[in-house]
């Protein structure tokens, strides 16, 4: 997976999702990569809305509102509100990908794959 942000910020992502609902589901994001040639991060947490929860088969599309920040050694760090629209594969199914477009300090775009897997204690 990959994200690109405002001030040149690219690197590889991790998303932790969790779906207490039917249709709501709550994802905190960590990226580390490069911002303007320094080590950087963005953190970023946000709610989202899934119209298709259960499809097994098709599309699902969902939309999101959150925070993020955005920071780098030497570089003054920066807060967002962030929105964001995507489109996930069989999103009742225990895998599939996923694509995002974000806007929070600049657009944001994300490609990856999904996996559903929870401990038995969960």
């Amino acid at each position: 997976m990959l994200v690109m942000a405002h001030r040149s910020f690219w690197g590889p992502e991790l998303v932790v999702a969790r779906r207490p609902g039917a249709q709501g589901r709550f994802a905190l994001t960590l990226a580390g990569g490069d911002y303007e040639g320094a080590l950087g991060v963005r953190v970023a947490a946000d709610a989202q809305l899934l119209l298709r929860p259960g499809e097994r088969v098709g599309l699902g599309p969902y939309g999101g509102l959150g925070l993020a920040f955005v920071g780098a050694e030497g570089a003054r760090g920066a807060g967002y509100l962030t929105a964001l629209l995507g489109v996930e594969a069989a999103p009742g199914r225990r895998q599939g990908w996923y694509a995002e477009l974000g806007l929070g300090g600049g657009v944001r775009l994300s490609l990856g794959r999904r996996f559903r897997r929870f401990p038995p204690w969960w």
